[in-house]
């Protein structure tokens, strides 16, 4: 009996083993074959790296962009002039007002008039830029320092590069970075070289050129008492045309990222010459009384600059370069007769806007005049 039941508990255990055995190699089996999957998706996870590219922009952040950028947004005026320059001028889907102005830019990329107006007085009109979907966003400096404005385009994960300068080198710098993102360096490279090669044969030209001879200037952006500070784009390149800016080192007023002098102070200064970069401006000048003491209004030296994709040598435009040699040719023509201004444009618009324009449209440009639509328009 004790016998029986030992046997039946012996055999019991062994069925027990058994069936524990087989399970657990079930298990095993499972887990082994579970194993390669488990590993390849930890391995995908861990190796997933977002695609796309890293730009440096003008405030040095480093920002991932799509690898190939079809959709655009302009809210820099500058940007929408390079990015038409470096043959993208299509992919703009938004843009600043100022953009709808520019009548020459307008002709030479017609998509512009679809682009919508996402932004107003630096304030980016969030929902209408959401319905353009753009893979990339160019943004004004001062913008950027907005927070309000910031939060809006990172709440939808909108990438956005800053752009700002201050000076040429910045400029050319701003200029590189819009090309880079846009997959377009060596256009861009091509730029810069004509842009500096223009300022080396400037500053030969005048090399010469007296220090008693130099002209004194005064220099109006877009209103008639807005001017130049140390420090500033237009400053430097009427340094480089040999000029006395008669703005500089005085004391202005600053309001709206602007300076601004009063018209006691244009009076004391007595510029010898006044060039305007807003179309309408040399006129009231001309025209107003409170302005016809000043020997510049007597004399009428006073110039509107030449206006073609954007206004000449603005803070905020992109033809520097031709800024530079108008303002040498028209006020120092004996240091610069070897340059032939309007062979010059010509050159300019077709290399880097593949555009043959004519001698009427030279003419326009020129005279700058009803180049750009008024505001509101």
């Amino acid at each position: 009996m004790d016998i029986r039941r030992y046997r039946e508990r012996q055999l019991l255990f062994h069925v027990i083993t058994l069936m524990i055995f087989v399970v657990s190699q079930q298990l095993t089996a499972r887990g082994m074959q579970d194993q390669p999957e488990q590993l390849n998706q930890n391995l995908s996870e861990e190796s997933s790296v977002p695609e796309g590219r890293l730009i440096t922009d003008s405030f040095g952040r480093e920002v991932l962009i799509p690898e190939s950028v079809e959709r655009v947004a302009c809210l820099y005026a500058f940007s929408g002039h390079v990015t038409t320059m470096l043959g993208c001028g299509e992919d703009i889907v938004a843009v600043v007002p100022g953009l709808k102005r520019d009548k020459m830019l307008n002709q030479l990329n017609p998509s512009l008039a679809d682009a919508a107006v996402t932004t107003l007085d630096g304030v980016v009109h969030i929902e209408e830029l959401l319905k353009m979907e753009p893979d990339l966003v160019f943004l004004k400096g001062e913008s950027a320092r907005l927070e309000a404005e910031v939060e809006k385009l990172e709440r939808f994960d909108i990438p956005y590069l800053v752009i700002e300068y201050k000076s040429i080198e910045e400029q050319m710098e701003a200029i590189s970075i819009i090309a880079s993102a846009l997959n377009r360096e060596e256009k861009g490279r091509e730029f810069n070289h004509y842009y500096q090669q223009t300022m080396d044969r400037v500053k030969n030209l005048l090399s010469s050129l007296p220090a008693d001879k130099r002209i004194r200037v005064y220099h109006s952006v877009n209103e008639a008492v807005r001017t130049d500070a140390a420090g500033t784009l237009p400053a430097e390149w009427l340094e480089i045309c040999a000029v006395d800016n008669v703005s500089i080192g005085e004391t202005l007023k600053f309001r709206d990222n602007k300076f601004f002098a009063s018209l006691e102070q244009i009076y004391l200064w007595d510029p010898e010459v006044i060039i305007c970069n807003e179309g309408g401006v040399d006129e009231y000048l001309l025209s107003n009384e409170m302005w016809g003491g000043l020997k510049a209004v007597k004399n009428k030296d006073v110039y509107q600059i030449p206006i073609g994709i954007s206004r000449w040598g603005h803070p905020g435009g992109m033809e520097t370069p031709l800024a530079i040699l108008w303002t040498a040719v028209t006020l120092y023509p004996e240091y610069t007769g070897d340059i032939n201004l309007d062979q010059e444009i010509r050159e300019f618009y077709s290399r880097f806007f593949s555009i043959d324009i004519d001698d009427e449209t030279i003419a326009r440009i020129k005279d700058g005049s009803g180049m750009r639509a008024p505001k509101g328009e």
